[in-house]
């Protein structure tokens, strides 16, 4: 667990707030005027407290717009696997090695055969991914 430092300067916190008017982020307009401010700390050495508290709320705002605007829906384990298949230009035989035989590479690609616990650990090590991307969407419950 880190330790978070208390601001001391209450004056310059209130400056800082004033100069970068944080807020939730709405728009792609404000998004890209958050990130601008945090660009500018970033690109400083020796940030104060106060700076790096401000830093650190644009951060949490920027990734809640963004991860509320910009994420992907999740896709089917054979989808992605298709994908980064695409993405680094391997055909099916080139997927044998991962499945053991070009059959399950197409009944995987299918969505005939689920991955196993093997097929996903050695698709996470070739494509060097979290296994979590290979785990099938879960199904929100209403």
């Amino acid at each position: 667990m880190s330790v978070v430092a208390e601001i001391v300067n209450k004056e310059e916190y209130i400056a800082l707030l004033t100069n970068t008017l944080p807020h939730v982020i709405h728009t792609e307009e404000e998004n890209e005027r958050c990130i601008a401010a945090l660009e500018a700390l970033d690109s400083r050495e020796d940030l104060s407290v106060e700076e790096e508290r401000i830093a650190e709320l644009l951060t949490f705002l920027i990734e809640d717009f963004e991860e509320k605007n910009y994420a992907l829906p999740p896709a089917p384990p054979n989808e992605v696997v298709r994908h980064l298949m695409d993405a680094n230009d391997l055909r099916q035989v080139d997927m044998v090695d991962v499945f053991g035989s070009p059959s399950v590479v197409s009944e995987v690609l299918s969505g005939k055969r689920d991955l196993s616990k093997a097929h996903i650990e050695r698709l996470s090590r070739r494509f060097n991914v979290s296994p979590e991307l290979f785990f099938p969407p879960r199904v929100k419950s209403t």
